[in-house]
């Protein structure tokens, strides 16, 4: 083939496939890179781009084609000492660190003041915004890891890492195994800024998580609340209804032999009022026995 590439080599780089895990691959005359929105092929003189125009990441694309380009016109000592292949990788690794600080800062901004509402006071549309940024939240941690695992893979072979130095084995001078400190330092720079960017996520994350337990407990206990009332409510109207049963009693068209009792009706409503509070009372305490109990 045309670049060395095995079919399965460019599947990593074909737009049909969106969901794809980051990657970036070393191959014999070419480095294969899937990162974010850019997917490109790198050789010793040559970088072909896939979606660099037209897809939703546009205008990242258009910074980055232009960060490359001045890239790869800068000469070799203008650049550092950087072969051209290093220069397309750095400006590679430029656009997507650079997207993924500002979607970060993003959610930074938007989750803190979520957070800072929360603490002052909890409803229903605090609680669904909670839950939209927590999903975008881990969406992009898992993306960041993605990118960072990426790289980890790659500084973990060194042949790999010498296999990049493209231009020289186009001179047919290439590395040795263990001599690739440039490259090296390239990956393990950006690495960290990777890494820094996980980090602030994955505490926002634990953040957002502390504040949602927070907020459960606060409703669990606003809940229990609301039982404990509609209970004292259920005992208040079993201990009316007990005195209300005494009432309908005497309410019947049947004598009683106390009609022409004057004090009849002082102590039938007595006895009713005093049932009503005795079974109130009664239950109050079995429940305060059962509160008693429970925190044991």
């Amino acid at each position: 083939m045309q670049h060395s590439l095995q079919p399965r080599d460019l599947r990593k780089i074909d737009t049909k496939y969106i969901n794809q895990l980051s990657a970036i691959l070393v191959r014999k005359e070419a480095i294969l890179v899937n990162l974010l929105h850019i997917r490109a092929l790198i050789k010793a003189d040559l970088v072909v781009l896939f979606d660099s125009v037209g897809s939703t990441d546009s205008y990242n694309q258009s910074i980055f084609v232009y960060d490359l380009q001045e890239k790869l016109r800068m000469g070799f000592a203008a650049a550092g000492g950087l072969p051209f292949e290093f220069r397309a990788l750095e400006a590679i690794f430029i656009s997507v660190i650079s997207t993924l600080q500002a979607e970060m800062e993003v959610m930074v901004n938007l989750v803190s003041k979520l957070l800072t509402d929360l603490e002052e006071s909890i409803d229903r549309e605090k609680l669904k915004l909670l839950l939209q940024y927590s999903k975008k939240l881990s969406k992009f941690e898992q993306k960041t890891l993605m990118i960072r695992n990426a790289i980890v893979d790659v500084l973990d072979q060194d042949e790999d890492l010498a296999a990049m130095y493209l231009t020289e084995k186009a001179k047919n001078k290439p590395r040795a195994m263990d001599q690739h400190e440039e490259i090296e330092l390239l990956l393990e720079s950006y690495l960290k800024q990777t890494e820094e960017i996980a980090n602030t996520v994955a505490t926002l994350s634990a953040n957002m998580r502390s504040t949602e337990e927070i907020a459960n407990i606060i409703l669990d206990a606003n809940r229990n609340a609301l039982l404990l009332f509609e209970l004292k409510l259920t005992m208040g109207t079993l201990g009316v209804g007990t005195g209300a049963m005494i009432a309908s009693l005497f309410g019947m068209n049947l004598k009683n032999f106390l009609e022409d009792d004057v004090n009849a009706f002082a102590v039938i409503s007595g006895l009713a009022c005093g049932l009503s509070a005795t079974v109130f009372v009664y239950c109050l305490r079995k429940m305060n026995t059962l509160k008693k109990l429970d925190k044991i």
